[in-house]
């Protein structure tokens, strides 16, 4: 005797060895012995062998119509060899009766499971539901086979065009235009970008780069909605200075300006000027929603997204020939030693008399450090302001940037790219930052013990991070440390200065440092700032291999960082060298240029002499707090 049963969802025969109660010890046709219990027992059959019913209850299935066993069955629960009798008008064979039975168990869609060997015939509405599904399914399966192959032949489909920045940037794996990319790059072998660029969709490799930071944060484009100007209060007092600004050539959000006015023999008031668009941009209205969505200016080379309109940045930005409202910090100094002596705040308008660029004024630089003068406009004022700042330095005991730590400046015209290195703490530099840092830490002492909230940045244990309390930034040697200087452009300082402006004009503040609003920003801004930033490096890296490209270069000149880490000179650019033999950090090496991939953003480079110079490692890159 030998049995058709069912173990772990598969139909299985095996010949009966010995019988119990509730269990059959079974020898299966290839040898096996096992045990099957009773209930899992389906039919019991003399003829043929096991091998032979399952190879004939295939045959068998295979010629029955699945549409007329569901009509015949009926809407009740029934058992399939109940069916099979009806279905053959007799006693039906094993071979029937076991092919009824795979039949039925190979349509779930017509048939649904009540047991074992026992099957309910689906709903009318609802086979036709799922045979509709599985015709989709169908479907749509060979729809993706078919973009699968186009795409393999180096062929694009519209559809697939139409979701060009999805596929690359944020692919949905349950969209079929998805799976026939993935189908299509394992055919090929190539990654998605790689594959859609043999396509003709990624024409362009900058834009291929840039275009993953506007699918990521301006995935309606970066135009700004229809908006009012909204107009600054117009009985400020106007200050008594002539103030002026100094930016890199490029700035168009003007921030901040200073004045210097001798006003004793021994003393001068110099003045910080900060533009002021809190003092009209309203907390909760739509451009303090625009500004909220942005969080902040974002720059990359040759382009940028600003964190507000351009016609409200004219409006507030501190530029020459304008009288503007700000938000000023007058310090009183000491003519001998540059100390300050005081300080005071104020809300006003102040008249800028020159907006001042570092490329037409860089030659101070030196200048200022050899004593010479150059007789440039506005030299005897930068002069002073730049000894005030390494007075505040001192006295901070922290360098506001690092000595050895270089800046690069990207400049890009029609398509070719200089790239211009300036060492960090230069005078001009350092006299902009001393006193963007004094006037961040006085304002935020002050809304500190006025009890108002504010957005501060905080450094413990080499860790910065943003926080609603005045905790110190041992970074820069303070005890508090907020971010107010740069209202036009990070979401942060406006914020601030809405706090500010109101502690000066004795006004309760807009948020408490509970308020929901003041934290939510908080936790968006330092996210956003860490992405843009992110976004940044890998443009600057792009320009960088572009250069290379450019210049036709077959060898370079770099700094081991450690282990088989190089930093190209002249760059910003880090790339590992596998051939690079074990050398101390600072050796310089010059290296064969092998190859460049700009849609990768990959460099091969390999070893070839070590220099005689040895010099110290360069200086990891790092963001100026200010």
């Amino acid at each position: 005797m030998q049995l058709l049963y069912e173990e772990d969802g598969e139909f299985k025969v095996g010949t009966i060895l010995a019988q119990a109660p509730a269990s059959f010890q079974v020898e299966t046709p290839h040898g096996r012995r096992s045990k099957v219990k009773a209930a899992s027992v389906l039919l019991r059959f003399e003829r043929p062998s096991g091998s032979e019913l399952l190879d004939a209850a295939q045959r068998y299935a295979s010629d029955l119509d699945t549409d007329f066993l569901w009509q015949v069955s009926g809407g009740g629960e029934f058992g399939f060899e109940a069916l099979a009798r009806d279905y053959v008008g007799r006693e039906p064979s094993a071979a029937e009766a076991a092919g009824v039975l795979l039949k039925l168990h190979s349509a779930p869609m017509y048939f649904y499971r009540r047991g074992k060997g026992r099957y309910q015939a689906a709903p009318e509405a609802t086979l036709k539901q799922a045979l509709a599904s599985a015709e989709r399914k169908r479907q749509e399966a060979a729809r993706i086979a078919d973009w699968a192959a186009r795409l393999a032949r180096g062929e694009c489909p519209a559809e697939l065009a139409a979701l060009r920045d999805e596929l690359l940037y944020a692919p949905d794996r349950s969209k079929p235009e998805t799976k026939a990319l993935e189908l299509a790059c394992k055919a090929t072998g190539l990654a998605p970008a790689r594959l859609l660029e043999r396509c003709g969709l990624v024409a362009d490799t900058h834009a291929f780069h840039l275009n993953r930071f506007l699918f990521e944060f301006y995935p309606r484009g970066i135009d700004f909605p229809p908006h009012e100007v909204p107009e600054p209060p117009d009985e400020l007092p106007l200050a008594e200075v002539d103030a002026f600004s100094l930016d890199d050539a490029d700035t168009t959000e003007i921030d901040d300006a200073f004045s210097l006015t001798r006003v004793a023999e021994g003393d001068w008031r110099v003045g910080i000027h900060i533009a002021a668009p809190a003092l009209a941009i309203v907390p909760g209205s739509p451009l303090d929603a625009v500004a909220r969505e942005r969080l902040s200016t974002a720059y990359m080379p040759a382009f940028k997204v600003t964190m507000l309109p351009e016609d409200v940045i004219a409006r507030y930005s501190l530029d020459a020939g304008r009288t503007r409202p700000a938000v000023s910090l007058y310090l009183n100094v000491s003519a001998d030693d540059f100390s300050v002596r005081g300080h005071h705040s104020r809300l006003e308008r102040v008249r800028i008399g020159a907006n001042l660029r570092h490329g037409e004024i860089g030659a101070l630089d030196e200048a200022f450090t050899s004593g010479r003068r150059l007789g440039l406009a506005r030299e005897d004022e930068l002069r002073t302001l730049w000894q005030l700042a390494e007075a505040l330095e001192r006295r901070r005991g922290k360098p506001s940037t690092p000595g050895s730590a270089l800046d690069y400046h990207f400049r890009v015209e029609a398509g070719r790219v200089r790239i211009e290195p300036r060492r960090r703490g230069a005078p001009l530099d350092k006299l902009v930052a001393e006193l963007m840092i004094f006037a961040n830490a006085t304002w935020g002492e002050l809304l500190a013990e006025r009890d108002v909230a504010a957005l501060y940045r905080v450094q413990s244990t080499g860790k910065v991070r943003m926080s609603v309390h005045a905790e110190p930034h041992e970074g820069l040697g303070l005890r508090c440390y907020a971010w107010m200087s740069s209202p036009l452009r990070r979401y942060v300082d406006l914020v601030n200065q809405w706090q500010l402006a109101a502690a000066l004009g004795a006004r309760k503040p807009p948020f408490a440092r509970s308020s929901e609003v003041l934290l939510a920003a908080l936790r968006a801004f330092e996210v956003t700032h860490a992405r843009y930033d992110e976004h940044q490096r890998v443009m600057e890296n792009y320009w960088c291999l572009r250069w290379l490209v450019q210049e036709s270069l077959t060898e370079v000149d770099a700094a081991v960082l450690r282990d088989n880490l190089v930093r190209v000179e002249g760059l910003p650019l880090v790339a590992r060298v596998p051939s690079l033999p074990a050398l101390a950090p600072g050796a310089r090496v010059r290296l064969a240029l092998e190859a460049v991939d700009l849609l990768d953003r990959t460099v091969t480079l390999a070893y070839r002499a070590t220099l005689a110079e040895q010099g110290d490692a360069p200086a990891a890159d790092e963001r100026e707090e200010r």
